[in-house]
């Protein structure tokens, strides 16, 4: 499930959109802004989606049952899924479609001014919200490059956010530029043309979201430096003689699951084994507390045929 810490991003950024949608939507009655108008579009999609986020966190926290036996924690990953194609759609496509009529059919704009106060106002508020999902997304990103991060991430909520308050920011400064421009080279088409800028700047961050979500929802395993760190606690332990690969499957962001193939050294008995096995799940768990599921399958070389055990243990 996401964190305390990934929902506040999500939380910051339903407010301040929320508000910026009201006062552009106002703005672009009075003005008659293509591109403040496809900016008040922008608002809305960006607040329904955090509202659905937030639904698919709640989703994900549902325990397993039996039709769903590890539980339902990809939710938030097919809900992301859902709110990039909102996003290419509903924003992105809204936008390109206002910014074709208007150069179809332009209009002079009326005073601009109410268009640069709220401009002025959700730059300020989104760059509140893009604050706060930035510092959160740079607390877990280490010295990863920010697409390396993104790469990594399990946790859908914080980059998206952080992508959404981009994209709105630079959405942000396109619109003023088409407005500007079109006041001062008294060229109405310019504003038509920001309007379609921001719905392709919509429609690429909607394919990002879009990629890194089909890549968390059809199973991604662990990062590597948790696979190395898997490896070295059961290579370390003195009943292993040697240990394959793991193979892991993120279910959430904090919920991995574990599948460890362990070949014992020959001579120990069924109780040998089945303390390593133990032994080797507590060390796990207290480097690792996101792996909720282990299945080791013990190998002992004691005899000409393999005798073989599958353990399986789950963590509440």
């Amino acid at each position: 499930m996401a964190s305390a810490s990934s929902k506040k991003a999500v939380y910051a950024a339903i407010g301040g959109n929320l508000a910026i949608a009201i006062t552009k939507f106002l703005a672009a009655a009075f003005t008659g802004s293509s591109a403040m108008l496809s900016e008040g579009i922008h608002s809305v999609v960006d607040t329904g989606n955090g509202l659905l986020i937030l639904f698919g966190i709640r989703m994900s926290k549902r325990p397993a049952d039996q039709t769903h036996p590890f539980g339902y924690g990809k939710e938030l990953y097919f809900w992301t899924l859902i709110v990039a194609i909102l996003i290419f759609a509903v924003g992105g496509g809204m936008s390109v479609y206002e910014g074709i009529t208007h150069i179809n059919h332009p209009s002079p704009l009326a005073d601009p001014t109410w268009n640069y106060v709220v401009l002025g106002f959700a730059f300020v508020f989104e760059g509140f919200a893009w604050g706060v999902a930035f510092k959160e997304f740079r607390s877990s990103k280490g010295k990863r490059s920010l697409w390396q991060a993104v790469r990594a991430s399990k946790d859908p909520t914080v980059f998206t956010v952080l992508f959404e308050d981009s994209a709105a920011m630079l959405g942000l400064v396109v619109a003023f530029l088409g407005i500007y421009l079109g006041h001062r080279l008294n060229n109405p088409y310019l504003d038509g043309i920001a309007s379609i800028m921001i719905g392709l700047i919509l429609a690429l961050v909607a394919v990002l979201l879009a990629y890194e979500s089909k890549g968390l929802l059809i199973g991604e395993g662990a990062d590597k430096e948790t696979i190395s760190s898997i490896c070295e606690i059961a290579q370390s332990d003195p009943a292993v003689e040697r240990a394959m690969p793991p193979l892991t499957m993120h279910f959430g962001p904090q919920d991995v699951l574990l599948n460890l193939d362990i070949k014992f050294r020959p001579g120990l008995s069924a109780g040998e084994i089945e303390s390593a096995v133990d032994r080797l799940e507590g060390a796990i768990r207290r480097m690792h507390p996101e792996v909720k599921r282990i299945f080791i399958e013990a190998e002992s070389i004691t005899a000409p045929r393999r005798d073989a055990a599958i353990n399986q243990s789950e963590s509440p």
